[in-house]
């Protein structure tokens, strides 16, 4: 049933909850644990990493025929790219804007998303064409 929604449809209801799923953990480490929000983001990260990956594996890229084990560390070698992208980014913007965390952490998640989904398509669940 799944099938019947297009791609770039299951990868935004995915990525939406891999980001919900950061974004909730980063916005509670920092209001009731008193984490940094650069600390509280990479914790954030991995929450949401697994959340991201299972929703790719089996529901965007359903069907891709990679090996559970490539594409976990193809995944994870995108994500934590992603993530260097997304603190970077992230601290930079903290530092120079006076919006609030929250709001500079959601800008960043987005467009962090749309790297990841170009090499998502291209790379982690794209299966190797048939070697003689």
């Amino acid at each position: 049933m799944v099938h019947h929604i297009p791609r770039p449809l299951r990868f935004i209801a995915v990525g939406c909850a891999a980001a919900a799923v950061h974004w909730l953990v980063v916005v509670a480490l920092v209001e009731h644990a008193g984490l940094p929000p650069l600390a509280a983001n990479v914790l954030g990260w991995l929450v949401a990493f697994t959340v991201s990956f299972a929703g790719h594996h089996h529901l965007t890229f359903r069907g891709h025929g990679v090996p559970v084990r490539d594409s976990a560390r193809r995944f994870f070698l995108l994500s934590a790219f992603g993530f260097a992208l997304n603190e970077t980014t992230y601290a930079l913007a903290l530092h120079l804007s006076r919006i609030g965390y929250q709001l500079l952490l959601g800008a960043v998640l987005v467009f962090v998303a749309g790297i990841t989904w170009l090499l998502s398509r291209l790379w982690v669940f794209r299966d190797s064409p048939a070697r003689p």
